[in-house]
């Protein structure tokens, strides 16, 4: 008799259906795993031998195959071991064979015959009803898997427990939805005095999730800005918290169950490698870029990050997605993120200040600066200059707009965007903001009018702006029609879109 139990593999955040089948035969006692399995799944001999014997029942003395099908897909993860033992049993005559092969399973063992959480159960259980079947997972991760809707769940704390559920002398309740993580309120733009060119350019990111980046002194008030921008920025939509929750589960990172309406927000620090970036390692993990999909990936101290590490950011922010490839396969992740930037001009950071002149200037600047490549400083849609703060503007009052009247505004925007791009549709891909919008797409929601076309071409031919420039002008410029509640671009929302467009570093 061969035992079937279906169980998932992740690739990314895709889900892989996996067959675990148990064979029992005669001749010398062995316990053998194969179908291309990592050493966690190697190790669960050992875990489930623990466990069955923690629950009074002993491995017969037979040889014992595990085979992991699809072979030629690499198997990762600890969440195996379940169905593992599950296989066993239904192979000892345990439990009924029929009753099982309705559920998706996955979970953990302890030694002592616990379940113990795992990764990935959301996506599991969304896979598990597209399917036609049932979930069963630990009981940490019942409350997380609830979430996928109309699909059965069994959440059992100990394996024990689920044994007695399927010989009918125990019940297991299923589990019910985690209610949602408490939003964390972000700084208020109060808090900022003066900087008012930047506190617009955040205003515009916000509202087209525009790419920014802030170049200013040291202590001009760069990563305060940047750390306001998530209090200005929409609450996710149910599909966006859906999208986000799932990379949350793979990363195992949702916390008790609860799912999130708040945006990510990442700041990585600079020295990050890039694996910890895009995402890799032994066994494929998403990366800071890949946590932050759909919210904000901010990046302080850009030039001190290596350059190595900045360029495998140029395909995700141009796709919005980021693939890591590898011998065992091709591993693809979501990762439509706003970056938002900040630096300081030179390496010590005083270039622009006649008091605290830079003693190498300009070399110091040229060096600092040429850290960042054209293709990734052209991929920025905003530059922003944040010269430091006087003392007069830090006298004044707090400013009497804060962050709850610019995301109404930013809010408006969204929603004239999103109603935009559900009727004209974006393709092969959804189209959530102007910032996605590429093509024909663009050209039909943010052709600007005679002036404004002419303006653009002027500046075009002056400033010698590459095509990706252009367009991105374009986005941008639609972003500043929408927040005026302009239906045509016009001729002012195109020059100053032009005029956050720096054509390098050293302009």
């Amino acid at each position: 008799m061969v035992a079937h139990i279906p169980t998932v593999a992740f690739q990314g955040i895709e889900v892989l259906d996996v067959d675990v089948q148990v064979h029992m035969a005669g001749g010398l006692p062995s316990f053998q795993i194969v179908g291309l399995p990592d050493k966690a799944v190697a190790e669960s001999r050992e875990r489930v031998r623990a466990t069955l014997a923690a629950i009074g029942l002993a491995l017969p003395p037979q040889r014992i195959t595990v085979n992991l099908a699809p072979a030629d897909v690499l198997k990762e993860g600890s969440h195996f071991d379940l169905p593992i033992a599950l296989g066993l049993l239904v192979t000892m005559g345990v439990l009924p064979a029929d009753e099982i092969a309705g559920y998706t399973v996955l979970g953990e063992l302890g030694l002592d015959g616990s379940i113990a959480a795992v990764a990935g159960s959301l996506p599991a259980a969304i896979a598990a009803h597209a399917a036609g079947r049932g979930l069963i997972c630990p009981a940490a991760n019942g409350p997380e898997a609830a979430w996928a809707g109309e699909v059965e769940i069994l959440a059992p704390a100990t394996l024990l427990t689920l044994v007695n559920h399927f010989k009918g002398t125990q019940v297991l309740s299923p589990p019910k939805p985690a209610t949602f993580a408490d939003l964390i309120a972000a700084p208020d733009l109060r808090d900022i005095k003066g900087q008012e060119t930047a506190k617009r350019a955040l205003e515009i990111a916000a509202a087209g999730s525009h790419n920014l980046l802030m170049i200013g002194p040291p202590g001009s008030g760069k990563s305060m800005l940047a750390a306001r921008l998530p209090g200005i920025l929409p609450p996710l939509t149910p599909a966006e918290v859906l999208e986000v929750s799932m990379v949350a589960s793979v990363a195992g990172q949702l916390k008790d169950g609860k799912l999130t309406r708040q945006r990510p927000y990442r700041d990585p620090h600079h020295s990050a490698s890039a694996p910890a970036m895009i995402g890799g390692g032994t066994r494929v993990k998403p990366g800071e870029v890949t946590l932050a999909h759909l919210g904000v990936l901010f990046l302080d101290e850009l030039p001190e990050f290596p350059r190595a590490v900045l360029e495998t950011l140029r395909q995700p922010l141009e796709t919005g997605s980021v693939t890591i490839a590898r011998a065992s396969g091709h591993v693809t992740f979501p990762a439509r993120v706003q970056l938002v930037a900040a630096m300081n001009p030179c390496r010590c950071g005083y270039l622009t200040d006649a008091s605290q002149a830079c003693g190498r200037a300009p070399k110091c600047a040229a060096e600092y600066q040429s850290r960042i490549s054209g293709p990734m400083f052209d991929r920025i849609d905003l530059h922003v200059d944040v010269p430091a703060v006087s003392a007069a503007d830090l006298s004044l009052p707090p400013p009497a707009e804060g962050s709850a009247a610019v995301a109404e505004r930013v809010a408006t925007a969204r929603a004239v965007q999103a109603d935009r791009y559900s009727r004209l549709g974006g393709g092969a891909r959804t189209v959530r903001t102007n910032a996605e919008a590429d093509g024909e797409l663009l050209m039909a929601v943010a052709s600007p009018d005679e002036p404004g076309r002419k303006l653009l071409s002027d500046a075009v031919d002056a400033l010698k702006l590459s095509a990706r420039a252009y367009h991105r002008v374009l986005r941008v410029a639609r972003t500043l029609a929408d927040l005026a509640g302009s239906d045509a671009v016009r001729r002012i929302h195109v020059a100053e879109a032009l005029s956050y467009r720096r054509l390098s570093l050293k302009s």
